[in-house]
């Protein structure tokens, strides 16, 4: 099918021939002017008999999008895995209002905390919902494969930092794609009771990617290597360097007044 987006001339079997002034592909819903520069009409593409200036059918899909690209994003990293880039690693977790779930691909060492952020390499279901694309170049509905070369074409720099050997992670997140795709994604979200210390390690929480899908009801998912006691330790700030010049330190004594 032809490409779908504002300044698109279409037919209307009622209205005659219009112009797309936007599109939302999630609910299938566009906005288009038919004469009057004034007014738009709401249509939907699966009920309303829409086609392209041609006399082309607009056909939308009537199955529920996926609403995050998570279940997308897991096969592709398993499937660099599985080609040796195993120091790559997916990272996933709510946003503060619940809505939503944030994505994070990040490669060389596996921290978790201090992992590091490489432009087009993140993003949240928030954004997906409305672009569903990853920001790297990609095209909506992309296949794994594209996605991949896509990835490469974008930052080939960061991509080959992920070449190298992880087998406990990758073993892991295997499992994890087997008992989840392609309808479910994980979250690394160890939820804690306010002024309770965090629970010892919990099944990790697993999301529907989409609509209408049954809650997961499948084997627990276990957090990732090197997890455990991740989130136990206090994080203390650094001692005040030693000062040996003898000369007194102004800020010290403007905090101490």
């Amino acid at each position: 099918m032809k490409a779908l987006a504002p300044g698109t001339v279409i037919f209307h079997r009622h209205r005659g021939y219009g112009v797309i002034t936007s599109v939302n592909l999630l609910t299938g819903w566009i906005a288009a002017r038919f004469g009057s520069e004034a007014r738009t009409l709401d249509l939907n593409l699966s009920t309303d008999d829409v086609q392209f200036a041609d006399g082309e059918a607009i056909l939308f899909r009537r199955a529920p999008p996926d609403r995050m690209p998570h279940a997308r994003l897991m096969a592709m990293v398993r499937e660099l895995h599985q080609a040796g880039y195993q120091k790559l690693y997916l990272y996933s977790w709510p946003k503060p209002s619940g809505l939503h779930w944030r994505w994070h691909l990040f490669t060389g060492p596996r921290d978790w905390m201090q992992r590091p952020w490489r432009e087009g390499w993140y993003g949240s279901g928030a954004d997906y919902n409305v672009n569903p694309v990853m920001g790297w170049g990609d095209t909506p509905g992309a296949t794994t494969g594209e996605l991949i070369d896509a990835l490469a074409r974008f930052d080939p720099q960061g991509l080959a930092q992920a070449l190298g050997r992880d087998d406990d992670h990758s073993a892991w997140f295997g499992r994890v794609c087997d008992a989840l795709l392609p309808n479910y994604m994980y979250s690394l979200d160890m939820q804690r009771t306010p002024g309770e210390p965090l629970p010892d390690m919990p099944p990790v929480p697993v999301v529907a990617v989409r609509a209408g899908v049954a809650p997961y009801a499948g084997p627990d998912i276990s957090w990732p290597p090197g997890w455990a006691g991740l989130w136990r330790g206090r994080h203390a700030l650094p001692a005040p360097a030693i000062r040996i010049t003898g000369e007194p330190d102004l800020l010290r004594g403007f905090q101490r007044s």
